[in-house]
């Protein structure tokens, strides 16, 4: 149910005329600067009744102007963020063109666990403490295997522990799919001898070993690349790992069909993911102080980084039928 006096627009509209006529009437509704009950029920009466005279035309152009600059809206937000790539709630959305091929893989990959690490209660009191986040899931597995215990009488005792230098936390500037990140394979049918059509469809000539990996040399970089996988697979929603493989003899019933007196060639590629950020590193202490706990983190650097992660069991498949051999 709706508002009690705020009417709904016919749906027989303009998708940009309909939406724009909503966010006015809503505007118009509830905006504080039309609570004033004269002025309110003036403007909403010229809006939506048949008026004349100046109130009429004033409410017109001003109609018109909310709906060029929704309809503007609308269209930069479609700019910016293309349908093609994204999906409801900020996941990425995989091209019909890309099949997922995890059934028919002859070589079963390892599935990657998204399980992140829980923190004990009194790792979530250290990191609380810290004043630089730390998301490293080894450093927290130490600070789970940690036991202090506070003593009974702890009054001028003070220690400081030196746990090393760790990359802390891994933030996520961007992350981008390509979905032809590494050719895989071939399927070739000459059917220019042919009088009908030839069905073709794709099948793994070699077994393909398909890597990723950063894009440049950190310390601890196996820290930094399952930080980054985390990040990304949270991002995307994708199966991500820094190594797939397709098995010799994979096939896909996905049919393509090659005219009379044309070649048929069926690529496929192995998609991954550039994922794109900034890692930060710092010195670890643990530091005891009259029976208080905390974490300091000392010398803190940041570094940009970015790694290609593929797309497990997935394939970006381009057909192509010309006349001539390529």
């Amino acid at each position: 149910m709706h508002t009690p006096g705020f009417a709904l627009p016919s749906s027989r509209l303009p998708p940009y005329r309909l939406i724009s006529t909503i966010v006015w009437r809503v505007f118009c509704q509830y905006s504080i600067f039309f609570r004033n009950a004269a002025f309110s029920k003036g403007i909403r009466k010229g809006f939506l009744e048949k008026t004349k005279g100046k109130r009429k035309g004033k409410v017109l152009i001003l109609k018109r102007w909310v709906q060029r600059t929704v309809c503007f809206v609308f269209v930069l937000s479609a700019a910016l963020f293309p349908f093609s790539v994204f999906a409801a709630g900020g996941k990425y959305k995989i091209p019909t063109s890309v099949l997922n091929v995890a059934k028919e893989n002859t070589y079963p990959n390892p599935s990657k666990d998204l399980s992140f690490l829980q923190p004990s209660e009194l790792t979530k009191e250290l990191i609380q403490s810290s004043k630089v986040k730390i998301e490293n899931p080894k450093l927290i597995l130490l600070l789970n295997e940690t036991s202090i215990h506070k003593p009974l009488f702890a009054i001028g005792s003070k220690a400081t522990i030196y746990l090393g230098k760790w990359p802390l936390s891994y933030e996520s500037n961007e992350t981008t799919p390509n979905w032809e990140y590494q050719k895989i394979n071939t399927n070739y049918y000459d059917n220019r001898g042919g009088k009908t059509p030839y069905k073709m469809h794709y099948v793994q000539e070699m077994q393909k070993n398909v890597r990723g990996g950063l894009t440049a040399k950190v310390p601890d970089s196996d820290d930094v690349k399952e930080m980054m996988l985390l990040k990304a697979i949270e991002k995307t929603n994708l199966p991500l790992a820094f190594q797939t493989v397709f098995g010799a003899g994979t096939k896909k019933d996905q049919y393509y069909n090659i005219p009379p007196k044309k070649l048929g060639y069926l690529d496929a590629y192995a998609p991954a993911i550039n994922e794109k950020g900034v890692v930060t590193y710092g010195e670890v202490y643990l530091v005891l102080k009259g029976g208080k706990r905390s974490l300091s983190v000392k010398n803190v650097t940041t570094q940009g980084i970015g790694a290609w992660i593929p797309i497990q069991d997935h394939v970006k498949f381009t057909f192509n039928s010309p006349d001539a051999p390529r």
